[in-house]
């Protein structure tokens, strides 16, 4: 998967010149958190993100009145705020590539260039989205985690046990443990008889860590 695959293409970009206030507006009218910032010749030149616009802002401390605040945020240009120079990919940059420089880098967007061009942006909201999409989630299923040994034939060997029961595999991910070396698989399969295959894989060379005939997360709200 590549960025290209996943990002918003032709996004909703700002003026050095635009106020503060203006840029509240354009992202709580198209819903977003990011403004690539476009000069008059089509060239980027910097980013602002929701939390810069809240930086921004007089602390609620502030002996200002409402009507000097407006005023102020009114005349405050997003050139004065905008973070630059401005990390970006390429369309061809594997996801987990851009994921990794948006961690690294602390930071929740990526614009995407092509021949010096922005073509699109990536966000961790994308991010987040591919991941969810990779594990099958929002798809109904069974799920298994398997811790296994990391040779050669194991996934294999995994995949032809689901389809000998009569599943059809929606999701396969490999993973490590960040606490020990031990390799895992976590796949959703659907149409398998599940009493079958979990037999199926007890009689594989691997250690079932979890296994759910259906994926319920029950969630509470606290708080008033």
């Amino acid at each position: 998967m590549l960025v290209r695959d996943r990002m918003t293409e032709k996004p909703i970009t700002a003026l050095p010149e635009t106020t503060h206030r203006q840029a509240v507006e354009i992202m709580r009218e198209n819903n977003i958190h990011h403004l690539p910032i476009m000069d008059r010749n089509g060239k980027l030149v910097g980013i602002v993100v929701e939390e810069d616009l809240l930086r921004a802002q007089p602390s609620p401390a502030t002996t200002l009145s409402i009507y000097e605040i407006h005023s102020l945020l009114s005349r405050l240009q997003l050139k004065q705020i905008m973070q630059h120079p401005v990390q970006t990919v390429a369309g061809d940059c594997p996801l987990e590539e851009a994921a990794r420089l948006m961690y690294n880098q602390n930071i929740g967007c990526l614009p995407v260039m092509e021949d010096n061009e922005l073509v699109g942006i990536i966000t961790d909201t994308d991010i987040f989205q591919a991941f969810m999409g990779l594990l099958g989630g929002g798809q109904e299923g069974a799920r298994f985690t398997l811790r296994l040994a990391d040779k050669p034939g194991m996934l294999a060997q995994v995949a032809k046990a689901v389809a000998d029961a009569g599943g059809n595999i929606i999701s396969a991910t490999a993973w490590r443990s960040t606490s020990h070396e031990d390799a895992y698989i976590t796949i959703k399969e659907r149409g398998a008889v599940f009493s079958q295959l979990m037999e199926a894989l007890q009689n594989l060379d691997v250690e079932i860590v979890d296994a759910r005939e259906r994926v319920d997360c029950p969630s509470q709200k606290f708080g008033s």
